[in-house]
């Protein structure tokens, strides 16, 4: 059997039984696909491949932009002041623990960016299991504000990685202010020219749509932002977030089942590869390797407890026996911890084994945290009644 074969029918069985798995052991489908590719690689039914590699990075840029789904500038907009004003001071006091950290214990400066980093893709997942509590609203429209700082950390890391602090560097962040710019623009443009004529959404979005007219465009909108970015020689992985929160934020109102549609079409076959990938690349022996486990279990102690005590800035707004729920919810940065480790051990600024520490408390996180959430959720539950 050819690496080629071989590589197909391990992916499409992961693919399929991954959330079997997952729902019977009681944990996330991305966690299960990322422990089945390193159990697939360790048996060598994956192994290295030009496709595999493209494939999963086009799974990454898809997974960004499903992030960006999650955005809408429009609901940002309207968030009040002061919540607004925690929301910044909450990642305030992140990236300042996480640099007392680095200093202290004498890190790369890598941790100051990856520490803080809050991604809210698994907050869709608590939201289907413990419903729409007033704890999960708040961790929503703060993890909103804390992943556009993490998308503009994961841009900043990956220019600092590529050139270093040079010319190149300053001219890369200035063509990144620029295109921000740019973006408020279009978006303003945009704005006033679909008020003025509403029925431009009905044209690029029929509501009798035999052609998927509506997935047609979104995938344009995606390829055509992550083509932008590489000619600007920019993060692709934030055009790929911007394509996202373009289609949330202008069309999600006109056609409410397209960000599920969308949600559906790349969970269900090619983000899944890019975990899987993340899995391969992680070797099962490095578990047992000197110190690896332990450097794991402290990057996870260290981001839990960053949140934590940054959370404690909401204790008025959800109460003092629910507060610790928002920065458990926050500690789960699963895709975007896995996406700046990436591209910092590809660039050689971290070693493997930090890599794979990374990696590790990548998994970690996701699997204690739960846990946690599960067991003090049950207790606030129990609280209540009484």
């Amino acid at each position: 059997m050819t690496e080629e074969i071989s590589i197909i029918i391990t992916i499409s069985l992961i693919i399929f039984t991954s959330p079997l798995i997952a729902k019977l052991l009681r944990l996330p489908t991305i966690t299960v696909e990322i422990m089945l590719g390193a159990i697939a690689v360790y048996f060598s039914f994956i192994v290295e491949h030009a496709i595999l590699h493209l494939v999963a990075e086009l799974g990454f840029l898809y997974l960004m932009f499903l992030a960006g789904l999650e955005v809408d500038l429009k609901k940002l907009v309207n968030i009040s002041p002061s919540m607004l004003k925690k929301s910044l001071l909450y990642n305030v006091i992140l990236f300042s623990l996480s640099t007392l950290i680095a200093v202290y214990f004498d890190l790369s400066n890598l941790f100051i960016a990856v520490l803080p980093l809050i991604s809210i893709g698994l907050l869709a997942t608590l939201k289907k299991e413990y419903g729409d509590v007033e704890w999960i609203r708040l961790a929503i429209v703060v993890g909103l504000i804390g992943e556009i700082v993490s998308i503009f950390a994961l841009t900043t890391v990956s220019a600092v990685l590529e050139f270093g602090i040079n010319y190149e560097f300053y001219k890369t962040m200035i063509l990144f202010t620029a295109f921000l710019i740019s973006m408020i623009f279009i978006y303003k443009l945009f704005h006033n020219l679909i008020w003025w004529y509403p029925e431009i959404k009905t044209y690029l979005m029929p509501e009798k749509d035999n052609q998927e007219q509506d997935i047609r465009m979104s995938m344009a909108i995606f390829f055509l932002m992550i083509t932008v970015m590489m000619y600007l020689h920019l993060e692709v992985a934030f055009g790929a977030f911007i394509a996202g929160t373009f289609i949330t934020t202008f069309f999600e109102g006109h056609n409410k089942q397209l960000p599920s549609k969308l949600e559906h079409f790349g969970f269900g076959w090619l983000v899944p590869i890019f975990f899987i990938s993340v899995g391969a690349s992680f070797e099962i022996e490095a578990i047992f390797h000197d110190g690896l486990f332990v450097k794991a279990l402290l990057i996870t102690a260290a981001m839990i407890i960053i949140r934590l005590i940054a959370s404690t800035l909401f204790i008025k707004d959800i109460g003092l026996n629910k507060f610790y729920m928002l920065g458990l919810s926050h500690s789960m940065p699963l895709t975007l911890l896995i996406a700046v480790t990436t591209l910092a051990y590809n660039n050689h600024s971290i070693t493997q084994e930090y890599y794979y520490a990374f990696i590790l408390a990548a998994i970690l996180e996701v699997l204690l945290v739960m846990i946690a959430i599960r067991i003090l959720s049950n207790y606030i539950n129990l609280n209540d009644r009484n």
